[in-house]
């Protein structure tokens, strides 16, 4: 009997579950004749039901069967005390144009918050539900007045922005935020569909003084925290530094907000302020890490964007540290980038071997080994020793398995074989590499992949394809304007092969290293013109548009670009940063 009773139950459950999803869609489908015959179902089976209720009286509504709403309202609120329901057959009073017990029913849902305050979750929402903002305003307000431990910034705020009140927006958000920090990265996501990476922007202005007002008047970390993010999204990275160093003043834990901060600057080619705050940092940590990290990225900076470098005067500086910080597996990676700087800028690979070599002897993990292991290979790689790098590529791949230094090993494995000619063998490796944990060396498989399966059907000999890995060689080598030459013999000497659009990408991408940005210009015209049916195209066009946008001054121009990645290229990996760089060119907002 009991399990009789138990599957009556579930069916009728099922079947009541049914009558809900076909009641909605009838409304939703605007047949409403069908949604007030399955809603009067629901309701009937369930009179306490309040939303039920509200649906059945919505389809009488849309039935202009006003008379038959204010029945059903007034019969329930004289079995339960839900003040909701004023709002409700206040609406529907003023459906009727009897403005005047519209508004003596919203007073009345109003009053009930003097009764309990907590009545507004309901009765605010109902005034949302029926686009009465500035009474969903009063309600939270009255509320908050009511119940001080109540707060209700969110739902203001999000009224606000429906009324276009940017100011009183931002003031509900960064209130509630005191109210509740650990949303302070949700509301940051809020705000920044409002602003724009344009420090002018109105927009901007007001949030900037709404936080200055509150620096002053209520001072808060938080305040320093969300200003300082401000003027990171307007790129005012020296603004968000004085920020950033009145926090740590405050509150000296950690530095890592300012590591982070001198990062973005990097990434954004911001080089003077970045170095600006590696100094700093340099000059308050108290811990060598830091400090060592520092120095490290002053060095990188100098040797990426300085101009004339002087390289006697770096080899001197890692020398300094050395001497200062001593040679163990603390100052690791300096020790890798000196290797590095001597092997490729200084042209002394042997040099820089046997320094590595030194390095390997100290007391370093596995992981560590690895670390120097791929700097010995790319060195013994730049001096056409491939087998030898192919053995220190190989060791790391055995003794770290599965691991992300694993997979980038054997990429390096892949592309040593290309550069000998080795396709086959490169392509094997490649293959593994497609399902690859880090999605960079994924990609990177998968580009190097297509490059030699595309191309190395053209002729039996392969010439073109052993020509432009040579070329990538030398580019890696250093040796531009050799790589450039050899592009230009593919070019010429194999117009109808499938590697021009690539030569051309390549080449282009040296012209922009070799800052001859005309030549790049044409270089990606030429591929956007004449190949567009090549996997290329994308690649050409985004970074023609780069181009035109931070090196040539030419922001419409690299609108256009942006746009037909946006439009035309859904599928691309530029297709976020496209879509932010149009945005931004355009003075949207940044997200």
């Amino acid at each position: 009997m009991r399990f009789l009773l138990t599957i009556t139950f579930l069916i009728s459950c099922v079947a009541f579950a049914q009558d809900d999803i076909l009641a909605k869609e009838y409304f939703k489908k605007g047949e409403f004749e069908k949604a007030l015959s399955s809603f009067q179902r629901l309701h009937d089976a369930n009179p306490g039901n309040v939303s039920y209720l509200v649906q059945l009286v919505k389809t009488h509504q849309q039935l202009e069967q006003y008379d038959e709403s204010e029945s059903l309202i007034l019969n329930q609120l004289k079995r339960i005390n839900y003040p909701s329901l004023y709002v409700e057959l206040g609406y529907n009073y003023q459906l009727k144009d009897d403005i005047t017990n519209a508004n003596i029913n919203y007073n009345k849902a109003l009053e009930s918050l003097n009764i309990n305050a907590r009545y507004v979750f309901s009765v605010a929402q109902s005034f949302v539900d029926h686009s009465l903002l500035d009474l969903a305003i009063t309600a939270y307000e009255n509320a908050m007045t009511l119940a001080p431990d109540l707060n209700f910034d969110m739902q203001l705020a999000q009224i606000y922005g429906e009324q276009g009140d940017i100011e009183k927006m931002f003031t509900a958000y960064v209130q509630f935020v005191k109210f509740n920090p650990s949303y302070l990265n949700n509301i940051k996501r809020v705000i920044s569909d409002f602003i724009s990476e344009n420090s002018t922007n109105e927009n901007n202005a007001t949030l900037r003084k709404i936080l200055l007002k509150k620096i002053q008047e209520e001072p808060d970390l938080l305040w320093n925290e969300m200003l300082s993010w401000l003027f990171i999204q307007q790129k005012d990275f020296r603004k968000a530094f004085m920020q950033e160093k009145a926090i740590f003043n405050r509150q000296p834990e950690s530095l890592d907000r300012i590591e982070e901060l001198a990062s973005i600057a990097v990434n954004e080619n911001e080089n003077e302020i970045a170095n600006e705050i590696f100094h700093y940092l340099i000059d308050t940590a108290q811990d060598i890490d830091t400090k060592l990290d520092a120095h490290y990225n002053l060095l990188q900076l100098e040797l990426t964007y300085g101009h004339e470098v002087d390289y006697n005067n770096i080899q001197q500086k890692f020398l300094t540290l050395f001497d200062e910080y001593g040679k163990f597996s603390q100052t690791l990676q300096l020790q890798i980038a000196y290797g590095h700087f001597l092997a490729f800028y200084m042209n002394e690979p042997d040099k820089a071997t046997s320094f590595l070599k030194e390095t390997l002897l100290l007391q370093l993990s596995t992981f560590q080994q690895a670390q120097v292991k791929i700097e010995l290979g790319d060195i013994l790689v730049l001096q056409e020793k491939f087998n030898e790098a192919l053995i220190y590529y190989t060791q790391i791949q055995r003794n770290l398995k599965n691991s992300t230094i694993s997979q980038d090993a054997r990429f390096r494995v892949a592309k040593t074989s290309y550069y000998k000619g080795d396709f086959q063998w490169a392509e094997s490796q490649l293959k593994i590499l497609k399902s690859s944990t880090s999605q960079l060396i994924a990609n990177d498989a998968l580009d190097l992949k297509l490059l030699i399966s595309d191309n190395k059907y053209d002729d039996s000999l392969q010439v073109a394809l052993k020509l432009y890995a040579k070329a990538d060689l030398l580019a890696f080598q250093n040796k531009n304007d050799e790589a450039i030459v050899l592009l230009d013999k593919i070019l010429e000497e194999h117009k109808t092969e499938t590697i021009i659009p690539q030569a051309l990408l390549k080449q282009a991408q040296l012209f922009v290293k070799k800052q001859e940005f005309e030549k790049a210009d044409n270089n990606y015209n030429n591929i956007i013109k004449n190949y567009s049916d090549s996997i290329l195209i994308d690649d050409a066009i985004f970074s023609l548009a780069e181009l035109y946008a931070n090196k040539l001054d030419q922001p419409e121009k690299a609108k256009e670009l942006y746009e037909q990645i946006i439009f035309n290229h859904a599928d691309s990996i530029y297709f976020v940063d496209s879509r932010k760089s149009f945005r931004a060119l355009r003075g949207d907002a940044i997200n």
